[in-house]
């Protein structure tokens, strides 16, 4: 019985996450003449899991055995730096994340990944960026001032 309710949910997951990825590309590129935008990458690419609010409480969470990671919490956790350069390494594959999927093949496919003409590697590139700066805008502050927190509507920040 139980090795049919996690047959269900594990083929539950699969067909979610195929609907998410194959919608995501119309969505996610339609601006691929300017720039691209961070966050639409992000909804298409990253919230399934990690949820629109970056918290990690995507649709998709509950079924992974190890819970997506809160993307708001990035800098807090990295001594109040954004870590820009090693987002970019596990956005592009080079950095592996464990419930990410193989380097090579992150679970966003190769949305990401370098390809074999420059004009596509600059694009790849420009996503990249838009979906750290995107990233970074996210962060909860967590900065104190005179023993006191401040929130991110706080004047000074």
């Amino acid at each position: 019985m139980h090795g049919r309710l996690k047959l269900r949910s594990s083929l539950a997951l699969i067909i979610f996450m195929a609907c998410v990825f194959a919608a995501a590309p119309r969505h996610a590129y339609a601006q691929a003449a300017t720039s691209p935008d961070g966050a639409a990458l992000f909804r298409a690419h990253c919230a399934s899991c990690h949820g629109s609010s970056g918290r990690g409480d995507g649709p998709v969470a509950q079924f992974l055995k190890i819970p997506p990671a809160d993307l708001t919490q990035i800098a807090k956790q990295s001594r109040g730096a954004f870590p820009a350069a090693e987002m970019t390494r596990i956005i592009d594959g080079r950095q592996r994340v464990r419930t990410h999927g193989d380097s090579r093949m992150p679970v966003w496919g190769d949305a990401f990944s370098q390809s074999l003409t420059h004009a596509d590697e600059a694009l790849v590139r420009q996503k990249i960026e838009a979906l750290v700066k995107y990233l970074q805008g996210i962060q909860e502050r967590h900065a104190r001032l005179g023993g006191q927190r401040l929130s991110p509507a706080s004047p000074g920040q």
